[in-house]
């Protein structure tokens, strides 16, 4: 693997996007230098240490051991990683999660009856990316006698359970300490990896457990959900998600190895984006559209046979995700009339297609919206919602100022999850529009059809080089985007692309400037060609592609088009 440049390396585009970012001085050498040798010790982050004092007893003395954890990658990657570590370790240890569609996310007084009906020996109860706003369900399980120890990474409510250990960088009382560490901003599966390494370094010191280190197939779990989980990829989330790309490999689940084979994708050179959009998509499918516990089965697989099967199953659900998706999206478009601003809340409203509406993929509309209008969106069907926000708003805060309307909420700056109550659904829009109307000062979004790039180049910047340049900052995520470059002036030739024509296929009079794709906007084919003797400014991303055997060569992946203001 070729070694990461050094600061003086770099060459001057990769020079101005860090300069961009911020970054100088020692945070920029942390930055371009991810490595393990400055991955934080476990033992140093805040709560971990009660954490692995509560824990260690139950281990040895081989009492029932349940890891509670949420239905999505990260909650489904955060109670493998826990699971394999202790059954390594010798425990006595099960998964279980919640129903989507039943019961609802984190410990609700359902999902913790059915938990303890199906695990009636349970002695300990681990959350991981869940558990910190679940009050009451936590008092329940010590009323009857089960140690309860919290993990997540959520925003905390006023009062904090009382349980056994608590472990969550957000609370005041160890967010301090976390931030001096880079590690305030770790996904639910972040927090159950450093929780495994202090519970496996106790176990040794103990003569528990002799046994071999197994932290590399843990830390690929960790950085899966790190970039799917949409956290900050800086500090110890961009070193976790760095290497498990870089031990993908050699050391990723074999579940994991037959899900990228579905994908159509070998484990080789792997970036970002394939977490994101190749194994990220599926794994949540399964809790979307059936059960989480299929993907955590995937996660365990022991057998080849198990896991191709648990692999195929799996992307048919995601198949029928996309399907569903693609009508929510459409339907939800209908409802939108006029200027979207300063939100956007949307449900299944009552028709003959309400019915096609599915819970699960509720997010994922709302990130689709989110994309489209550059405003906050809630997706809402039968009373259950997710809400998405672009940059400068804050989910949490929103659906906290129409805390009248719903029966309970939580999530982060940029997502959260809310129920509304029952026949308040135009109360709550009223609400999530005056809240989001407030954050950005009455006014919408900005959302202009071409946003300003990271950098404008020129066509003879367009290079091999350049792409290989830019994996300097990878690994690409939240906080640390994919750079976007601007060329401004060209002319075009767009055709369609894809089935039905869905996608768009654009050349350049100028052949310096390589071949660009815009995904889902082949409708806009018409409207360009009718403007082929106008010069346009375009802003886009670099990607290298090598479809059907062709030799490696640059291609743009278009972000945005409009009318140059230089026509000559």
């Amino acid at each position: 693997m070729t070694a990461r440049p050094s600061a003086k390396d770099v060459c001057g585009i990769v020079e101005k996007l860090l300069a961009k970012r911020g970054l100088s001085g020692a945070d920029l050498e942390e930055f371009l230098d991810p490595s393990l040798k400055r991955l934080a010790k476990a033992a140093e982050l805040p709560g971990i240490s009660g954490a692995v004092d509560a824990i260690v007893p139950f281990l040895r003395d081989g009492r029932q051991i349940v890891v509670f954890g949420d239905y999505d990658c990260d909650g489904v990657c955060a109670s493998a990683i826990l699971v394999k570590a202790l059954r390594r370790l010798g425990a006595k240890v099960d998964a279980f999660m919640p129903d989507r569609f039943e019961e609802g996310y984190g410990i609700t007084p359902t999902s913790l009856k059915r938990m303890i009906e199906r695990h009636p020996d349970v002695a300990l109860v681990i959350t991981v990316d869940c558990g910190v706003t679940s009050v009451d369900e936590v008092k329940t399980m010590k009323e009857r006698g089960i140690a309860v120890v919290v993990t997540d990474h959520h925003l905390p409510p006023e009062t904090l359970p009382a349980c056994d250990a608590l472990i969550d960088p957000k609370v005041a009382t160890q967010c301090e300490t976390a931030k001096s560490m880079g590690a305030e901003e770790l996904s639910g599966a972040g927090v159950a990896f450093f929780l495994a390494n202090a519970v496996a370094s106790r176990a040794v010191e103990l003569g528990i457990y002799r046994g071999g280190k197994f932290g590399a197939p843990l830390l690929v779990l960790a950085g899966l959900a790190t970039v799917v989980d949409n956290v900050p990829l800086l500090k110890q989330n961009r070193i976790i998600a760095a290497n498990a790309l870089r031990m993908f490999r050699g050391f990723a689940p074999m579940g994991l190895n037959e899900l990228l084979l579905r994908a159509q994708r070998r484990p080789v050179d792997l970036t970002s984006r394939d977490f994101c959009y190749l194994l990220g998509p599926r794994i949540n499918a399964a809790g979307r559209m059936a059960s989480a516990m299929d993907a955590y089965d995937l996660l365990m697989a022991e057998s080849r046979e198990d896991a191709r099967n648990l692999a195929q199953s799996i992307d048919v659900r995601n198949v029928e995700r996309k399907s569903i998706e693609n009508f929510m999206t459409e339907d939800a478009q209908a409802q939108i009339v006029g200027d979207p601003s300063p939100a956007i809340a949307v449900c299944n409203a009552d028709g003959s297609d309400a019915q096609k509406w599915h819970h699960g993929v509720c997010g994922i509309v709302a990130s689709r919206l989110m994309e489209k209008y550059g405003v906050p969106v809630a997706v809402v069907v039968e009373g259950r919602g997710s809400a998405r926000a672009p940059e400068g708003y804050n989910v949490h805060s929103a659906l906290s100022a129409c805390s009248a309307t719903l029966e309970r909420f939580g999530g982060h700056t940029a997502a959260g999850g809310f129920t509304v109550k029952d026949g308040m659904f135009e109360e709550f829009r009223a609400a999530f529009m005056n809240a989001c109307a407030a954050q950005c000062g009455g006014g919408a979004a900005a959302n202009s059809a071409l946003r300003e790039p990271d950098v404008w180049i020129e066509p003879s910047d367009l290079t091999l080089e350049l792409h290989q340049e830019l994996k300097a900052l990878e690994p690409f995520g939240e906080c640390n985007p994919e750079p976007v470059f601007g060329l401004r002036g060209v002319t075009l030739d767009a055709k369609p692309l894809g089935e039905n024509g869905k996608h768009m296929s654009i050349t350049f009079q100028d052949r310096r400037i390589p071949r660009a794709t815009w995904w889902s906007h082949g409708g806009m084919v018409e409207n360009l060609r009718a403007k082929a003797y106008m010069r346009f400014d375009i802003t886009f991303t670099l990607d290298v592609s090598e479809w059907c055997g062709e030799e490696p060569h640059l291609e743009l992946r278009l972000c945005g088009i409009a009318e140059s203001a230089n026509m000559v």
